[in-house]
Formats: C-alpha cells, structure tokens, sequence
C-alpha cells in the first residue's frame, strides 16, 4: 500500500499541478510551445512503457521475482525526478529537461506496473479488491499531502514571494529563480524513496527461478497470449472495455477544468479548489470502492463507477451559468450552477477512484497467477497505446460544432465538445458483459 502512497506525489507535484504548468510558462519559450514540447516527452515515456511493457512483464513472469525490476525503474525514475531541479527558467537547451521528463515517467510507471503484479500473491483472492481500493486511496492521501508540502511551504508566487499560505518559502528557496517550483522534483524523488523502503523490506515476493532461458520463455509465452488473445473472450474484452473507460476517464480529468473555466466561468481558485475536492474524494471512493469490491466483486464496482461517471458527464454537459440539467434558471447570476458542477466533481473523484482501484483486481481475474505481470504489461499497452483517443476525440468535436455553418456559440460548441467522453464510457459499458469476474466461491 505505501508503493502508492510513494509514487502519487509524482503524478500529482510533477505531471499536473507543479512542474508541468511551470515548465509551460517559464521553462519553454512560450506557454504554446511548453504545451506542445511537455505532451511530447510525456508520449515519448508512455509510448516506451506501451512498447516494453508486455515484454518485460513476460520475462518478469518466468524469472520469477518482481522486487528487483521495481528497483531498477525505481532508480530511473528517482534519478530523472531528482534532475529536474536543473530546469531553470529560460533555459535554452530544453533536449536535457525533456529527456529527464520522459525518464521519469518511463521509471515511475514501469516500477507501478511490477508492483501491481505482486497484489495476487499477497492476500487471499477475496481481499484483493480491499488491498487494491485501499492502497489506490492511501496514493490520493499522499498526493494531496505532497501538494500542501510543496505548494504551503516551498513554492512562491513570483510576484510576492510568498507561498501560498503567504509565509517565506523554506530552506532559502529563491522565488525569483522558481526554485521552490524545481523543487517538486527533487521533493517527488526523496519522498518516493523514503517511503518505497517498506515496501522493499517487508512485502513478500516470489522466489527466484531457473534464469536461464528465461527471455526465451518469456518472449514465447507472450507470442502465444497476443496470438490466442482474440479467443480468450473475457480477457480481451476487458482490455478493450478499460482501453475505452480510461481514455475517457483522463480526457475528462484533462478538459475539466478547460470546461469549468470556459462555460462556467469559474476562476482558478475555484477551480484548485474544485481539484483538491475531487482528490478527497477519490481518496473516499478508492477506499470505499475496494470494500464493495470485496461484498460484489471488482465487476460490479467498474459497472457502477461507469454509470455514475457517465451520468455525471450528462450533468456537466446540460449544466452552465444560466442552465442546470438543461433547465433555465431565469438568471446569470446563480450559484447553483457551480454547485451542481462541484458536486458532480465529487462523485467524478470518488467514481475515478474505485474504477481504477477495481480494475486492477478485474485483471487479476483473467490470467493465471503465473502470468499476472504480463497481464499488466498489456493492460499498461492498452491503456498507453491508445490515450489519444478522449482528446483528439474532444478536439474534433469541437471543432465540428464550432463550424460556423451551424450556428452555435463558443459555449455551445464546448459543451457538446465534450460528449465524446460520454460515448467512450457507454463503449466500455457495453463491453463489460463479456468479462468474467471470479465467482464468490472461488473468491472467497
């Protein structure tokens, strides 16, 4: 469970909310190019982890222990987050930093996909949705703790000098140089290596087997899964169904606060505040989610989450600062809308939490034990090869209804830009039919 809680403040300090806007707006020479230079980075670290993923996974299977593999992407990734404090603002090679950002996600989530295959081996098949949803919320904790570290504590607004709780940023850091922004990375590397040492120390891994051959046997194993997977009706039904629910799931955390800003009006406050509301609930949702996992199986739980995220897309479609569920409200002036928006955030990070905690169990379901690496080598392929979809998917709908031949305004235009979201959670839901979940005998 601390693996998660190690590795959250990475996605949360370095991927969203720190580094990455302060890459954009004072790394790169403008903010349109740090948009274009950071997607490209972190597409080339995703798409080595799409492209490597299944193959080590298979290798990792038959040679038998998992730790070791944890700890030599683990060490990439530290290193790369670590460097990133050489990102000074203006920088005029921007090769190096851009490496170092691919480098960390390549280790950061290459180490996850190893970790998340020693689950099975660790508690009894009726506990692991527990354990999963469980640890999925504890990472939430740790992201949102992460961030009031760095953001209360350390990085200043330029313009004051002050942290966000309006005190001197620690250890000296100059705000003028950023220094307290460059820190998230330095901070993501030293708190992920503090708190993986547990994981290193008291989880059990399996035992070492008979190297030799092993790259052989692994690489065989893997041709046959790819070449059998069609007829294996669940498993790769599932992988199907997840490829949907989660390219809809990031394309709807990527464009909500586009969304929130552009139809609502909310300003950045609110929408910050609109984030850590979602990260709590996620945390909640993560944690609940893991115990009906537990009482209903893992299947249930990526049901329900898609019907609750579905309709909470429709929500946010039919809601804006005149309208709430497509009904007028005879004002502008009403803060009923952004408190159905915000709600609807609530239930989007609780629902967020318990998909993705819950389909890790779900995996588990569709592969012998022996093969369970593997099988987060695909899921991790799956779900990297194919992120694209929910954004270009938005942006084409976008751009369609912004046609000038129909008539509609920008507002209208965005809000229906976003119904492709919808139709990625509807496509994973039609899908779920055809996965099987252990049966409760079996489970329990």
């Amino acid at each position: 469970m601390l693996f998660d809680w190690a590795q959250q403040p990475f996605h949360t300090l370095v991927i969203t909310f720190v580094f990455a806007p302060y890459f954009a707006a004072a790394v790169a020479p403008d903010a349109a190019r740090g948009q274009e230079l950071w997607g490209l980075a972190t597409g080339i670290g995703g798409l080595m982890i799409a492209l490597a993923s299944p193959v080590l996974g298979a290798i990792a299977d038959a040679s038998g222990p998992r730790k070791p593999w944890v700890l030599g992407f683990s060490v990439i990734g530290v290193l790369a987050c670590a460097g990133l404090w050489f990102a000074t603002p203006g920088t005029e090679n921007l090769l190096p930093v851009l490496v170092l950002v691919a480098l960390a996600v390549f280790g950061m989530e290459f180490a996850a996909v190893f970790n998340n295959a020693m689950m099975p081996g660790l508690v009894p098949r009726a506990q692991l949705g527990r354990l999963s949803g469980s640890a999925w919320g504890l990472g939430y904790v740790g992201g949102l703790v992460s961030l009031v570290l760095v953001l209360g504590f350390m990085a200043a607004v330029p313009e004051t000098g002050r942290t966000l709780l309006g005190i001197q940023p620690l250890f000296g850091l100059d705000a003028a140089a950023r220094e307290g922004d460059r820190m998230a990375g330095p901070f993501t590397a030293l708190w992920y290596a503090l708190f993986v040492i547990p994981m290193f120390l008291f989880t059990p891994d399996r035992p070492r087997r008979r190297v030799v051959g092993a790259v052989r046997q692994g690489l065989s194993r893997l041709a046959a899964t790819l070449r059998g997977l069609p007829r294996q009706v669940s498993y790769f039904s599932f992988l199907a169904a997840s490829m949907f629910y989660r390219d809809a799931l990031n394309a709807l955390y990527a464009f909500g606060g586009i969304y929130a800003a552009g139809v609502l009006g909310l300003s950045i406050v609110q929408i910050g505040l609109f984030g850590i509301l979602a990260n709590v609930t996620g945390a909640l949702g993560a944690w609940l989610g893991g115990r009906m996992d537990q009482a209903h199986g893992p299947k249930a739980v990526v049901t329900v989450s898609i019907l609750v995220l579905s309709l909470c897309c429709l929500v946010v479609i039919s809601t804006t600062r005149s309208e709430v569920m497509f009904v007028p409200l005879g004002t502008a002036d009403s803060s009923l809308p952004v408190l159905v928006f915000f709600a609807a955030g609530a239930f989007i990070g609780a629902a967020g939490g318990a998909i993705q905690a819950a389909s890790r169990t779900l995996l588990v379901d569709q592969v012998p034990r022996e093969q369970v690496t593997e099988a987060f080598g695909l899921y991790a392929l799956s779900g990297k090869a194919t992120t694209f979809i929910g954004p270009l998917s938005v942006a084409a709908a976008t751009a369609y209804f912004s046609g000038s031949a129909l008539g509609l305004s920008a507002e209208s235009a965005q809000r229906l830009g976003v119904t492709p979201i919808l139709a990625l959670f509807l496509l994973g839901l039609v899908l779920l039919p055809l996965v099987r979940s252990a049966p409760r005998a079996v489970a329990e």
